[in-house]
């Protein structure tokens, strides 16, 4: 994958630490069954429904596929600020940051490229068009987000290009009862300062919530300090979220959501140095705005038993690059979407005592994107008619299966068809729900790999789309009433025709990249709030050329420890997230060049507490990277060290 350089575009990787404290991750889930019958009440399940493994809304246990929810609730205890750093938690995701919090951070899902994961926010594809289809991390704050869902394998006969890896469904906060504000303000290391505010509240036939959060740090070098580089490079943030909905009749509701990002970046340039591409301080700066908003009707017939879905959707980034003051390099990358869905609901209780479900829907898909800099410019786009159809079968209120086919019209590639199947089954006297799904999945070249430019860059229109088949089953089991929770998953992805940078272009791999790995996620409540989770996951990725594939480790580990003492008024939070070593690109002679390099392991550590002062006031700090690891995610590219931070939340009703 080549990725348009927005400030700079060949990056990623880790570096550091001691396989050692690594596997204190994996050692933790382990000795939770040990201690499971201290505990007197049952662990926290997943949330009832999950949003993105269909196109509806699923119980949890009826998800055939491999998913993992984080609430709001996570995010607050764990004191998340950017929404990556708690996908280092979630099974087969892998994170890649180029430098300081709010640095291009790319996720990949199960071994797939950072293109290939679709993200998704209130039902917008956010996708990049003008980025090489990627969405960008580091300016995703996690403020005014009520859910997150990781839906991983190939996905693309729910939601078409993209989304081989997996999807990234992320679903903000809504409003409910009486009008209640928030306020909350934080400070720390780096000269870090934070400020969110926002006002939700709803009642009979209308919800609203509005939202608002700053962010300002000047960060560290993002140049590694130890080649002598000190200038300290810095992140502004600032976030709107608006969602209003109203219901002018019953069987009627109409959703409107609109999203504005503003941040500023500051990099530092990757000059060649004796003939190798090194990362050395620079004034560099990307200056970037995001645009995101969706209108929705929705309306019933014969009591919820036929649905109509009408909506659009628009997605806008424009992106500015500067060094040395001196505009280099400037981007807009729009994707706008139509659809219409209709679902339809029956029951069939002489047969299996069955529930049956049947999706249509129809999209049309325009992207397009502008580039201008000094080596020449672009604007392009394409269109694309996607058409899905889905069955859901519940049977004897035990097994629930899912079927589901797509097809694309492409007004540049072939047209295309993939389907998905899953399976997942109950038994309830055990504890034991075994579950497995089989899909396919296509990933259209980028409009940058086909008809792009750039220094010594030479476009492909001759590329192929990426296409892939992907399987997994597992497991999931209960224990002791449920106060223990495990999942294991065996996963297997095979990808034909990857797309890589080769010299100064973008080629086919000849042949079929396969992966393969292993997933174990684990929750537990061991005493009277104390709750242990952690997750590990195995990943054999190699391309065509038996080579392994780069920034996807091998190895990937996270274990909480969440302690809620005082009545429940004090919250400690103790994480750990094991990066295993890695492969990233060493390039050279102007990027015409790579060589693939190893990048050592890393174990970050943080720690987060609260105390809750009265039911509306709220005290809380965190240390981050506690051990003061010195570390890469991407090759030349440092990462901040040990950092302190301490904030206060209020809340208060408004009337």
């Amino acid at each position: 994958m080549i990725r348009i350089p927005k400030a700079l575009p060949f990056l990623n990787a880790g570096r550091t630490i001691r396989g050692l404290a690594g596997l204190s991750a994996i050692a933790i889930m382990t000795c939770t069954s040990i201690a499971v019958d201290a505990a007197d009440d049952a662990v926290k399940r997943l949330p009832n429904v999950v949003v993105s493994a269909s196109r509806v809304p699923l119980p949890a246990q009826e998800v055939g596929s491999a998913v993992t929810v984080i609430t709001a609730e996570d995010l607050k205890r764990r004191q998340i600020r950017f929404v990556s750093e708690v996908l280092r938690e979630v099974p087969g995701v892998a994170v890649s940051r180029s430098g300081s919090a709010g640095s291009f951070t790319q996720v990949r899902i199960r071994g797939a490229e950072g293109n290939q994961t679709l993200v998704i926010i209130n039902g917008v594809e956010v996708n990049d068009p003008s980025g090489g289809s990627e969405f960008d991390f580091g300016d995703l704050l996690a403020a005014d987000i009520e859910r997150i869902e990781v839906l991983r394998g190939p996905q693309s006969a729910l939601y078409g290009s993209d989304a081989i890896g997996g999807v990234i469904n992320i679903v903000t906060k809504k409003g409910h009862g009486p009008a209640t504000g928030t306020l909350a303000l934080e400070g720390g290391s780096f000269r870090t300062g934070q400020a969110s505010a926002s006002v939700r509240g709803g009642g009979d036939g209308y919800h609203f919530s509005l939202g608002a959060t700053g962010v300002t740090t000047d960060g560290e070098s993002v140049a590694p300090e130890s080649e002598g580089n000190s200038e300290a490079d810095g992140h502004r943030n600032q976030t709107y979220i608006a969602t209003l909905g109203v219901t002018p009749l019953k069987n009627l509701a109409i959703e409107l959501f609109g999203r504005y990002v503003g941040s500023t970046i500051e990099t530092d340039p990757q000059p060649a140095v004796a003939g190798i591409i090194r990362t050395v301080d620079g004034d560099d700066e990307t200056e970037t705005i995001q645009r995101t908003g969706r209108a929705q009707a929705k309306y019933s017939l014969f009591d919820g038993a036929w649905e109509h879905i009408l909506g659009a959707g628009i997605n806008e980034e424009t992106a500015d690059s500067t060094t040395d003051n001196a505009l280099t390099f400037e981007s807009e990358g729009k994707k706008v979407r139509y659809d219409y869905q209709t679902n339809v609901y029956f029951e069939t209780p002489s047969f299996a005592e069955a529930t049956h479900s049947l999706t249509f829907l129809a999209e049309r898909e325009d992207e397009s994107q502008v580039t201008r800099s000094a080596f020449g410019g672009s604007d392009l786009d394409v269109t694309n008619h996607g058409y899905v159809g889905e069955y859901r079968p519940r049977l004897w209120d035990r097994l629930f299966l899912s079927g589901s086919v797509r097809r694309d019209d492409n007004d540049l590639f072939d047209n295309a068809t993939t389907y998905r199947t899953t399976a997942a089954y109950l038994h309830k006297e055990t504890g034991t729900r075994p579950h497995g799904s089989y899909g396919t999945g296509v990933k259209n070249p980028t409009l940058f790999e086909l008809f792009g430019f750039g220094p010594n860059f030479v476009p492909n229109p001759n590329l192929r789309p990426e296409e892939s088949d992907g399987w997994d089953i597992g497991v999931e089991q209960g224990f002791f009433g449920s106060r223990l929770s495990m999942d294991v998953t065996y996963f297997n992805n095979r990808i034909t025709d990857l797309i890589r940078g080769a010299g100064n272009t973008a080629v086919n791999v000849a042949g079929t990249s396969k992966i393969q790995g292993m997933e174990v996620a684990a929750s537990a409540r061991i005493a009277e709030g104390l709750t242990l989770t952690g997750q590990y996951t195995y990943t054999d990725g190699q391309d065509a050329n038996g080579t392994e594939l780069v920034r996807q480790p091998k190895h990937l580990a996270s274990a909480n420890i969440d302690y809620d003492f005082l009545d429940g008024r004090a919250k400690l939070d103790l994480g750990i997230n094991y990066n295993g070593r890695q492969k990233d690109i060493q390039f050279s002679n102007f990027f015409a060049t790579r060589t693939n390099v190893s990048l050592d392991d890393f174990v970050l550590v943080n720690l987060a507490a609260s105390y809750a002062l009265t039911e509306k006031l709220e005290l809380y700090g965190r240390v981050e990277n506690l051990l003061d690891e010195d570390y890469q995610q991407i090759l030349g590219f440092s990462n901040p060290g040990i950092g302190a931070f301490i904030g206060v939340r209020a809340s208060f009703g408004l009337f």
